[in-house]
């Protein structure tokens, strides 16, 4: 038995539709007795829609209540999909970032994560369900809640990782792995299989967009096995690590 974090984007969670599939990926998981916790992101543009009502009211919106704005959106992901599970028949419990014990900086919108409290993912899972967390989101040592600013969620899927002692942390894209080009808009880009964190930063820098580089610094720093797998197919993708 193995304990995988599976980090899924918004555009895996657009609609009804998506999040049943990435509800199957997540069950295939946990029936092959694995203790599963899910990280995603906000719906589709849910961040952008979000932002663009806030100007509404105030075009230089920023700080702590824009912070609590904007950590609706991975809050509705969260809900929508244990609510699919459920429905299934699957233990499974949603945590905002502050239920899930994520501690950070007070630097709203670009807050840093300080530590996390896995005390209460593990009470869950030892109860054997599936964990679903809300990324891009913790709290503050005032109680405030806060965002990570660019890459947050991919971000918390690590540090999840490294904090639980994870065996894998799995991101699930729109594409079924890295490739040495962009697959949408070259015939010949060729799938890798492995690659290296140093590479794998080195195609970010290149303006690869399947990963962020924080995250992926963050795997090297802590030893954290990275997949990129396709949210449409499951299927086994490419392995960053070493």
């Amino acid at each position: 038995m193995s304990l995988i974090i599976q980090k899924f984007g918004g555009s895996s969670l657009a609609d009804a539709a998506k999040i049943q599939k990435i509800s199957a990926i997540i069950t295939r998981s946990y029936d092959a007795g694995d203790d599963v916790v899910a990280v995603l992101s906000a719906q589709g543009d849910t961040t952008d829609f979000l932002l663009s009502k806030a100007k509404e009211i105030d075009p230089e919106c920023s700080g702590r209540e824009l912070d609590a704005l904007l950590s609706t959106g991975e809050q509705i992901s969260t809900a929508l999909t244990a609510l699919c599970l459920q429905k299934k028949g699957y233990p499974v419990i949603s945590l905002t970032g502050w239920q899930a014990g994520i501690h950070t900086t007070d630097t709203f919108s670009s807050a840093s994560i300080t530590k996390i409290d896995t005390a209460v993912i593990e009470e869950h899972l030892a109860q054997r369900q599936i964990v679903i967390i809300a990324g891009f989101q913790g709290v503050d040592q005032e109680g405030n809640i806060t965002t990570l600013g660019r890459g947050g969620s991919d971000t918390t899927a690590v540090a999840l990782a490294a904090y639980l002692k994870a065996d894998i942390c799995q991101f699930y894209k729109d594409v079924d792995g890295v490739y040495t080009t962009d697959p949408h808009r070259d015939a010949s880009a060729e799938k890798i299989q492995e690659i290296s964190y140093d590479n794998m930063l080195q195609l970010i820098n290149s303006g690869a967009q399947v990963l962020h580089d924080q995250s992926v610094i963050m795997a090297k720093e802590y030893g954290i096995a990275l997949e990129v797998r396709s949210s449409i197919t499951g299927a086994p993708g490419t392995i960053v690590n070493k």
